[in-house]
């Protein structure tokens, strides 16, 4: 059983930064690890993702300039440092963990949290 529990969202302004953090609890052990969005009246899409070392990394284009994604072993934790954020950005982020075979390609992966809302006003 995964357990994900997500935090540090919240509202900011337009051009501001948020850092979000997921920490993974369970059979997690050499699982990647990933971030997913999901706006209003909007589909799913991929954010950002990294592998299990940390050592690889994959980003949205829209994305890949602003955020970076970051994990710390140790604590099995993975975090998404989002900047220059903008009112598209708003939505209802969700860690995932997974394989990075798909997670590499952006895919969805097998484990999902409850997801943490983000918004930013203009």
């Amino acid at each position: 059983q995964v357990q994900l529990v997500e935090s540090g969202g919240g509202l900011v302004q337009a051009g501001g930064s948020l850092r979000l953090s997921c920490a993974a609890s369970g059979r997690t052990l050499s699982y990647a690890m990933g971030w997913f969005r999901q706006a209003p009246g909007k589909e799913r899409e991929f954010v950002a993702s990294i592998s299990w070392s940390g050592s690889s990394t994959n980003y949205a284009d829209s994305v890949k300039d602003r955020f970076t994604i970051s994990r710390d072993g140790a604590k099995n934790t993975v975090y998404l440092q989002m900047n220059s954020l903008n009112p598209e950005d708003t939505a209802v982020y969700y860690c995932t963990v997974g394989d990075w075979a798909s997670l590499r390609l952006g895919l969805p992966p097998r484990y999902w949290g409850q997801g943490i809302q983000v918004t930013v006003s203009s």
